[in-house]
């Protein structure tokens, strides 16, 4: 038979298990069959009763099984899920709780503005608080002015404390978004050698552990010369000799992640309080089809290192809607508040640098007073600091 619709692939996947694996019917079914056009034919997911993906059928469009996991191996898995059966399974049938169809809304934040220590500062807002995160971490003492970690560990530490405060207040399904990219550390003199930290990978193990899933790792390409200053290759572009190449960086990861639930994110569009800014939400005209976004870097006068108003632009169309609550722990400039406030979101924005703060009372007030519907913005300084320059 010929294998055009998603029923037809179910048909053939519930046949193939009969035959196959006639004793585990009660425990196992086929997922969402998908189409890869890589390879011309479905694939159809084989998951057991709890949800738990166990492998995969190959069909062909003429309807024949091209391949599949090994019988050995689905037969173990089952075998294993048999013999530990959770309670809330029920003669093989998974017992689901109705999920009520009442819409999700999101805690009433105003733009905010904080002077403040992220550790502390976000655990004084509630569940729902933010429904997209945009940052950038400090660096790892990679110039003077951060070196503010007596090693690397309390470097991720420090991370950690914060993307667990994330999470907290991260609505359900929602996206968090991390620029990185590995960190330099220059030679000492000529007998030591310089090194990259790869920061994106061990980032990746806090954020997996405190209850995100990873979604997409976007590659921001900045314009070739940009990565020169790090003196990276410049030794082999003078003496060529082999083992000496060290390409020049001109790459950051852009790490996309959702908040861990089973729900999929046609629930954080159904559910919506106002299915009136979910259409003016709606991405319309041109997008980026792939992950590779070429943007030239950001520049302001006071801070050295911004986000690309262009790059967050972007994040911002992607992953939420009008009215949503962007935060953006690691304010820096403000370029996430300015752009969120420009593009209709609201913002939460700290920083624990006096300088910035400043910087963003000035920019942000001064774009929120230009708006043709003035817009309200709660500059705060948080009470963990102490003394500090009142001079703000």
């Amino acid at each position: 038979m010929e294998v055009s619709t998603v029923k037809q692939a179910r048909y053939v996947t519930r046949n193939w298990l009969k035959e196959k694996l006639p004793d585990t019917k009660e425990f196992i079914a086929s997922g969402l069959p998908e189409v890869d056009d890589r390879y011309d034919v479905w694939r159809v997911s084989l998951i057991l009763v709890d949800g738990t993906d166990i492998g995969e059928l190959r069909i062909s469009k003429d309807g024949t099984v091209v391949g599949h996991t090994k019988l050995s191996t689905l037969k173990t898995r089952i075998r294993k899920f048999r013999d530990n059966k959770p309670q809330h399974i029920v003669s093989g049938t998974l017992v689901h709780k109705r999920i009520p169809n009442a819409s999700f809304r999101p805690a009433p934040i105003p733009n905010k503005v904080i002077l403040g220590d992220a550790q502390t500062v976000l655990e004084e807002f509630p569940p729902d608080t933010a429904q997209l995160v945009i940052t950038s971490p400090p660096y790892y003492n990679a110039k003077p002015q951060y070196s503010e970690f007596v090693d690397y560990q309390e470097y991720l530490d420090f991370l950690r404390k914060v993307i667990v405060r994330i999470h907290a207040i991260l609505s359900e399904g929602r996206f968090f978004i991390i620029n990185v990219s590995p960190i330099l550390v220059r030679r000492t003199s000529r007998s030591t050698a310089s090194k990259r930290i790869p920061l994106p990978f061990d980032a990746h193990k806090i954020i997996d552990s405190a209850g995100f899933d990873f979604i997409d790792d976007i590659i921001w390409v900045k314009p070739e010369g940009a990565g020169w200053n790090t003196g990276r290759g410049r030794r082999f572009s003078a003496d060529r000799w082999p083992l000496q190449y060290k390409p020049v960086p001109v790459t950051e990861y852009v790490l996309v992640y959702r908040k861990r639930t089973n729900k999929l994110i046609d629930w954080n569009i159904r559910s919506h309080y106002d299915k009136a800014l979910v259409e003016k939400s709606k991405v319309r005209g041109d997008y980026d089809i792939t992950n590779i976004w070429h943007i030239p870097p950001g520049h302001h006068k006071v801070h050295p290192a911004v986000f690309p108003r262009e790059l967050v632009r972007k994040l911002i169309r992607y992953y939420s809607f009008v009215d949503d609550l962007v935060l953006d722990p690691f304010a820096g400039s403000g370029t996430v508040g300015v752009v969120a406030l420009e593009m209709e979101r609201r913002f939460l924005l700290i920083d624990n640098d006096i300088r910035y703060f400043k910087l963003m009372k000035h920019e942000i007030s001064t774009l929120a007073d230009n708006l043709v519907e003035k817009i309200r913005v709660d500059f705060e300084i948080h009470d963990q600091l102490g003394e500090t320059d009142n001079d703000y």
